[in-house]
């Protein structure tokens, strides 16, 4: 039996934002039957403020925080442990970078969760316009993708990859999306928005082949149209 996969922020919803009532109402009757699961960076609250409590309890599977906190019909049967006091320098590193950012700062820019750390340079506490605002500047600027780089060469145990619009996922190596697959037996169908090197659906994507199906998405509208072809 087919697993179909699903990234949140920007493939079933808007960046951090709630699901299209009309999309939420499809997806529900859309995913009866069907193995499907969500893999995402974000913590239980915050994907249950996106999809909804109704999707959220009817995936066979949820993965949060890229899969270091692992939910089961609303139960927490999995997490893997990592904090900033495990690598003391790496804070170091995450203040300085918030002290040379270009962009206007927000406030709430480390979030540890379990088994990662979430970083934004202009901060989570920022509004819709902000956010949009600096996905847009970022595109131009890489600044996410430049901090990333200087992560991934100073700290060769972990892994930093570009989530969202405005943060940056930072976990222990192999701690990524793609430990999910080890569960997942079958067929897979993976919808993502950050398929390419550098964003944090990549790697699953590096690693899904043969009989597996991989679709990138612009935005869940895109998500809706294919899932409707199916």
């Amino acid at each position: 039996m087919r697993n179909y996969v699903f990234d949140v922020d920007g493939t079933l919803t808007p960046s951090r934002l709630p699901i299209n009532k009309k999309f939420e109402a499809f997806f529900l009757t859309w995913m009866e039957g069907k193995n499907v699961y969500l893999v995402t960076g974000s913590d239980k609250d915050k994907t249950i403020e996106q999809v909804g409590e109704k999707i959220w309890n009817n995936c066979k599977r949820v993965y949060q925080s890229c899969g270091n906190a692992v939910y089961e019909k609303g139960k927490l049967i999995k997490k893997n442990i990592f904090t900033l006091k495990d690598e003391p320098e790496l804070n170091f590193i995450l203040i300085e970078s918030m002290a040379k950012t270009r962009a206007q700062r927000w406030g709430n820019h480390i979030e540890e969760r379990i088994g990662l750390i979430n970083f934004s340079t202009i901060g989570r506490s920022c509004d819709q316009k902000a956010r949009d605002e600096y996905y847009e500047w970022d595109k131009q600027h890489k600044e996410r993708e430049g901090i990333c780089k200087r992560i991934n060469k100073k700290f060769p145990k972990l892994e930093a990859s570009i989530g969202g619009q405005i943060s940056i996922d930072i976990h222990p190596k192999g701690n990524d999306k793609s430990q999910i697959l080890k569960d997942l037996d079958g067929p897979i169908m993976f919808f993502g928005d950050k398929c390419e090197p550098g964003g944090n659906d990549y790697s699953i994507v590096k690693k899904i082949q043969d009989d597996h199906i991989v679709h990138k998405v612009k935005d869940w509208q895109s998500t809706m149209a294919i899932l409707q072809s199916i």
